[in-house]
């Protein structure tokens, strides 16, 4: 009877966790109007009321969307920020970036742990919360940092971090936590046109449609070219002849010419249907940048006004901000400069009151997956998919976001499109150099006195960088991130432009104090990480050169490990399916090339071994049992020249 009566309990409890569960899935999926292209953003703010993904939620979700289970749990499966298993309350994950390495979040991490007791990559025993590592956060000039429930607290301290298991142990909502462990500070150490910039929101738009605003209303460095500025753009071709006049070129690394893109995709027919879009790629995972985020929190106007002129210039009606997981903290405050902009009547319908100048943006936030930061898998992952790259052709520009025309542009090139609107292509053509027009923002990190963001024109040296933010006794510079170049001290006269070195952004800077072997092995180990696994060449090329790297790390290298690495390389070059598996052997052969002494002192054999050693692996065993005679060892003596 006893158990009965429990059994009947469990039953009438578990009925209600589903209801409540159904609950939430109808009042998110309800607000993303029942549309599955929204998939990846209920699953986010189902797990944020659950705290997980349960299964009820996918089973009520199945229902309420018409989307197969398999569907469901694919996308869940897909983003590292998704969990399907419980991962307790506080789901906390360090940066495992190689500047946040060099700052010490290893220890820092262990010495959380230990405070919790609980290991890294586990839930506790009590399931209250789960220690994990993560790439880069986007703080590599505040870090080490940590996400906790995906919000950023940087800065962090021994005392720091005694504090956050204190606050865990005593289950202290985050809403109650210090505010200043999650300050995010700008570190903006270089303005120029861009960081320098007065606009005030609408500006640019009154400039692109009718006329130039006043003096007042430009910044110093603006204000001497007045002279000369267009008397007002003058319409959508006029504003698109502006941008192909600026020479604007993609700030997300490729450096493909704006105005071509804006122009293809206003020029491509539409079904009957159809309509344009207007995307900006806020998914800056590239280890070592981070200007998006100062841009996005502090410029956040000027980006929406760049993103409302390209729509102006092409026709478009609908907008998103594709905006990285990892800046969750900046999703309220972006929203409410949208619902400003829609108040002020610069955002929304009939713009400036121009009729049938409609025009209006969502915010679309990530889960945890470096490779949609790629066009192609970022609308993947707008349509509520698995952010796995496209083939192409078909671009973009023709078949985009629901197969429609779209144009894909970085944070920093929607910025740049409005001061164009607001000052005109030649003003901006005159900054920089010839085939690398405008400024360049820098995310500097790593082995400085002031990291932080630099902006330059185009044409800035290696050198001067490293001068201007306090640098000393340079060993590389890795510009661009690990899918860039690591640059030796003989080549610091280079310069930062297209025709010489392009960069998305990151300049991590390395002493001589470490060990250049290391900084790419973390590379690679990112690579490993963040490979979408959709090819077989980079899912397993990627796995094959993390291994070669770890064999070379335990003293296992020889010079044919060498040869392997540049067989990888041909392989991921070749047969890889996007840009993460062509760029992945970048940090191994840049370092192989000029830091080789890095790599040799590990060559411990002349001749090939393997990676795994069966004596080593039995040292856990000879201690456990007290031995350490011969007869405890495997000798290769014993099997013969071939064991």
């Amino acid at each position: 009877f006893v158990i009965s009566i429990f059994r009947e309990v469990v039953v009438a409890l578990n009925d209600m966790h589903a209801e409540a569960v159904a609950g939430i899935v109808d009042r998110v999926v309800t607000r993303y109007r029942r549309e599955p292209n929204n998939m990846l953003q209920i699953l986010r703010e189902v797990q944020e009321a659950c705290d997980w993904i349960p299964p009820e939620a996918i089973d009520r979700m199945q229902v309420v969307l018409g989307v197969p289970r398999t569907k469901i749990e694919g996308v869940a499966g897909f983003y590292s920020f998704l969990y399907t298993q419980p991962r307790g309350k506080y789901r906390i994950l360090f940066s495992d970036n190689v500047t946040d390495n060099m700052q010490g979040n290893r220890a820092l991490m262990e010495r959380l742990c230990s405070s919790l007791w609980v290991e890294p990559g586990k839930v506790s025993e009590d399931g209250l919360l789960s220690i994990d590592k993560t790439s880069c956060t986007g703080m590599c000039d505040q870090g080490p940092a940590l996400l906790i429930n995906n919000i950023a607290i940087t800065g962090l301290t021994a005392a720091r971090i005694d504090e956050i298991a204190e606050l865990v142990r005593n289950k202290v909502p985050l809403g109650e936590w210090p505010v200043a462990f999650f300050q995010v500070e700008d570190n903006i150490r270089r303005a120029d046109i861009m960081l320098d910039s007065r606009l005030q929101p609408g500006d640019a738009l009154r400039a692109a449609h009718a006329r130039v605003p006043s003096d007042g209303l430009l910044s110093s460095n603006m204000r001497s070219w007045r002279e000369g500025l267009p008397s007002g753009i003058g319409g959508p071709a006029a504003m698109l002849d502006e941008i192909k006049r600026a020479n604007l070129r993609g700030r997300g690394g490729a450096g493909f010419m704006t105005g071509l893109k804006w122009e293809a995709c206003r020029n491509a027919p539409l079904k009957a249907g159809q309509q344009r879009f207007v995307v900006c790629n806020a998914d800056e995972g590239e280890p070592g940048t981070f200007k998006d985020r100062v841009l996005l929190t502090s410029y956040a106007d000027l980006v929406f006004e760049g993103m409302t002129a390209a729509a102006y210039a092409i026709g478009a009606r609908r907008g998103f901000l594709y905006l990285r997981g990892e800046y969750r903290y900046l999703l309220e405050p972006l929203n409410a400069v949208l619902e400003r902009r829609r108040q002020e009547k610069i955002l929304g319908a009939d713009i400036l009151g121009i009729p049938g100048a409609d025009f209006d943006i969502e915010i679309h936030l990530g889960a945890g997956a470096y490779v949609c930061g790629e066009e192609s898998a970022l609308i993947e992952s707008l349509e509520g998919k698995r952010g796995t790259p496209r083939n192409r052709p078909p671009f973009p520009v023709t078949n985009g976001y629901l197969d429609q025309p779209t144009i894909v542009n970085n944070v920093e090139t929607f910025a740049a499109a409005a001061l164009i609107a607001l000052n005109g292509g030649e003003w901006y053509a005159s900054v920089g150099t010839r085939h690398s027009a405008g400024t360049k923002i820098l995310s500097v990190s790593g082995d400085c006195e002031r990291p932080g963001l630099y902006e330059y024109p185009f044409g800035v040296s290696i050198r001067q960088v490293l001068a201007d933010c306090g640098a000393q006794d340079v060993q590389a510079v890795q510009v661009s991130g690990p899918s860039g170049i690591c640059l030796s001290p003989e080549e610091f006269e280079r310069t930062i432009g297209f025709e010489d070195i392009p960069t998305a952004g990151a300049f991590t800077i390395f002493n001589n104090s470490r060990d250049m072997f290391e900084v790419a092995r973390n590379y690679v180990h990112f690579f490993q990480h963040e490979s979408c696994g959709f090819c077989t060449p980079c899912r397993v090329g990627t796995s094959l050169l993390k291994n070669l790297m770890d064999k070379l790390h335990n003293g296992c290298g020889s010079p044919y490990d060498f040869a392997e690495i540049e067989k990888l390389n041909q392989l991921l070059q070749s047969m890889s399916h996007c840009g993460l598996g062509h760029t992945a052997c970048n940090p191994v052969l840049d370092t192989i090339a000029r830091f080789r002494p890095a790599y040799e002192r590990r060559l411990a054999q002349k001749d090939f071994v393997p990676a795994f050693d069966l004596d080593q692996a039995l040292a856990a065993a000879r201690q456990m049992t007290g031995r350490d005679d011969p007869g405890a060892h495997i000798i290769k003596e014993e099997f013969g020249e071939d064991a």
